[in-house]
């Protein structure tokens, strides 16, 4: 009788989960080092929606001051103050407006990459968590061999197969994050499993699937949204380096990564055009982990 009563206790619901998880992002004001990176990462975010409006002049805009090329002027050494706040590029388009459009190409391709590699991830995760046997065999020797790779190589290789291009990057990041995210999602669920509202929904009959998206998966949050908030971080830094590479989003679309390596050659005589895409990635990185710090700081608290 005792033993079916434990089985039959209230479980924390999927609505509850979702009430402690707004309940933490709630008390990050309460943590200075996580409202600093929630700070960070709002103003870019800003900068992004209100690019159009913000943007001295257009992203791919070569402007002529003076009737004369403005490649001349690179370096912003003879052009009027005040004109070009950060200077321009070698082909005399404007560093700054440049610089806020790419914040609309990091701030769309890095979380919806990054929302890819978690679905597909959390989905392996819990099914080899959960399933266990020839499926948790069978997903974890796969992760294993792709995590065998360098992650650079794997980008590389993928990229250079199909082609620069948005739809390929987010399925380079997709395949070579996605294990990773699947071992962290894997050991969430073999401890939750174990619990007893899990053992309730089973008694209930539940099928393997509600119970893993409705009972398991919600009480993982709080490991998943930090390392959701450092992957951020390590998304921007390879859309960045790819673009750095060369097999970032195609041109003239602006990209910080792609705007460092487009000026790279002429870094020790014009290193604005290199320093400044160069902080703007720095501090979007900063924010995300920051983010992830005082979220991980909620969460030992919650």
């Amino acid at each position: 009788m005792a033993h079916a009563t434990t089985l039959t206790m209230p479980a924390p619901t999927s609505e509850a989960a979702l009430a402690r998880a707004l309940r933490s992002f709630a008390l990050l004001r309460e943590s200075w080092v996580g409202m600093t990176g929630a700070g960070i990462i709002l103003f870019w975010v800003a900068v992004a929606l209100l690019a159009h409006w913000i943007a001295p002049f257009g992203p791919n805009a070569t402007l002529v001051p003076w009737q004369k090329p403005l490649a001349a002027f690179a370096g912003n050494s003879v052009v009027p103050p005040g004109r070009f706040w950060l200077g321009t590029d070698h082909l005399g388009r404007d560093i700054l407006s440049r610089i806020i459009w790419g914040s609309r190409t990091v701030l769309t391709y890095a979380p919806l990459a990054t929302l890819c590699a978690y679905t597909v991830g959390s989905i392996m995760g819990l099914a080899a968590g959960y399933l266990r046997g020839w499926v948790d065999d069978v997903l974890s020797r796969i992760a294993d061999i792709i995590l065998s790779f360098p992650v650079l190589v794997l980008y590389v290789i993928i990229i250079a197969t199909f082609g620069a291009s948005p739809l390929n990057i987010i399925f380079a990041i997709t395949f070579a994050s996605g294990p990773g995210i699947m071992r962290i999602v894997r050991g969430l669920t073999l401890d939750l499993r174990s619990r007893e509202y899990v053992a309730a929904a089973e008694t209930r009959g539940d099928s393997p699937w509600r119970i893993m998206l409705v009972e398991i998966l919600p009480n993982a949050r709080g490991p998943v949204i930090v390392d959701a908030c450092l992957r951020l971080g390590y998304v921007t830094i390879t859309i960045g380096v790819l673009g750095f590479l060369g097999l970032g989003l195609p041109p003239p679309n602006p990209d910080w990564g792609g705007m460092i390596n487009e000026a790279r050659s002429m870094a020790l005589a014009f290193p604005h055009m290199t320093l400044f895409p160069c902080i703007a990635i720095s501090s979007l990185i900063l924010g995300f982990n920051l983010l992830a710090d005082g979220l991980r700081e909620i969460s030992l608290r919650d």
